[in-house]
């Protein structure tokens, strides 16, 4: 089988790729240019998009010994990534940006350019599993449960899955990949992982924000409506939110407050307790399905951040675009913007985008 495999310039892409090639694939590597005029590290890596990864990317495939390139969807990626991300958070949502590379970088641009140049699969260095079921292909949990990514990978739909390869979905642990990686004569064996939000050089995701969406004072709430302070703009902030606040009054009760709600539409913030956070209902919209879409009254696990837990959940609506699930516990810190995705067991049964979540009385 033809494969391509998407090598970062990290430590788990390249291992993956000498996987694809220990089990008798011919195999191709690419790097994905997705920053225009992409800097240096400086020995940190933050991303997947420096010079140095583009290096690191290529010594890895001449130690392989497969052929590698350099493919530029620097464009795709600024308008389906990065201007979505600035749009999501300046209508007051929270977006994931590695799904949404997922869904429309490395399993729609990559994918299709590479079936279109005859390639039959595309492999990653993702910690997920594709297992062949009795219906089609199906996404599952990593072995290991600490660096499972199946949750970033909940998007894709059958169709994309047929053509994904996820060599590392058996790896027992990152440290043996790092050895294997070391065994391998793989220069980049110790280099440390990159950060969540590679287009974010520094890793202070508000101010960059704050380049680019215009500042708009505005008040700082508590759930009474009372005014406890100021913000420069309600577009950055995200429910769940404890740093970063300029509250002026302090809570009666003295403890920590936390964002609340994010109001664009008439630019304000509302804080709370963390018991106030609180949701045992979530309405989603945009499904994405793994396979068939379950039923009304299944009984599911949920995960609603990249490394959060699983929580038992019943799916109360469902169709071809909206879903809605009751949690058997309350979770909290739950934000528009963000991703629920749907398990059965190890299984991933498909996602759909935050859209509301209500709110219920715990305590703290």
């Amino acid at each position: 089988m033809r494969v391509l495999a998407a090598m970062s310039g990290g430590v788990d892409s390249a291992v993956a790729a000498a996987r694809a090639v220990d089990a008798g694939h011919d195999v191709v590597g690419v790097h994905l240019a997705l920053a225009k005029g992409a800097p240096t590290s400086g020995g940190r890596s933050r991303g997947c998009c420096t010079a140095d990864d583009a290096r690191d990317a290529r010594r890895a495939a001449d130690v392989l010994g497969v052929p590698f390139y350099v493919w530029d969807l620097s464009e795709r990626f600024a308008a389906a990534v990065v201007d979505d991300f600035v749009a999501e958070y300046a209508a007051g949502r929270t977006p994931n940006p590695c799904v949404r590379c997922n869904q429309e970088i490395k399993f729609a641009a990559l994918a299709d350019r590479a079936l279109a140049l005859g390639f039959d699969a595309v492999a990653t260095g993702h910690y997920a599993r594709r297992v062949d079921g009795p219906g089609g292909p199906e996404l599952h949990r990593a072995a290991d449960a600490a660096k499972d990514q199946s949750y970033v990978l909940a998007v894709l739909t059958p169709q994309r899955l047929a053509t994904a390869l996820f060599p590392l979905g058996d790896a027992a642990r990152k440290d043996d990949v790092r050895a294997e990686a070391a065994a391998r004569g793989l220069a980049l064996a110790d280099k440390p992982d990159s950060a969540d939000i590679c287009f974010v050089p520094d890793g202070d995701t508000r101010a960059w924000l704050g380049a680019r969406i215009p500042a708009r004072p505005g008040a700082v709430l508590d759930a009474a409506g009372q005014v406890v302070g100021t913000h420069d703009g309600a577009a950055g902030h995200t429910i769940g939110q404890r740093r970063g606040l300029r509250l002026g009054v302090p809570a009666a009760d003295g403890r920590p407050r936390y964002v609340l709600d994010v109001s664009v539409a008439d630019n304000t913030v509302t804080v709370g307790s963390a018991g106030d956070l609180a949701v045992d209902r979530v309405e989603a919209e945009r499904a994405t399905w793994c396979g068939p879409a379950p039923a009304p009254g299944a009984r599911l696990g949920a995960q609603l951040r990249a490394h959060g837990a699983e929580l038992a959940a019943t799916v109360e609506q469902v169709d071809a675009d909206r879903l809605v699930v009751a949690l058997a516990e309350p979770a909290r810190g739950v934000a528009p913007g963000q991703l629920v995705a749907l398990y059965d067991g190890t299984r991933v049964v498909g996602s759909a985008t935050v859209r509301a979540a209500s709110r219920t009385a715990v305590s703290a």
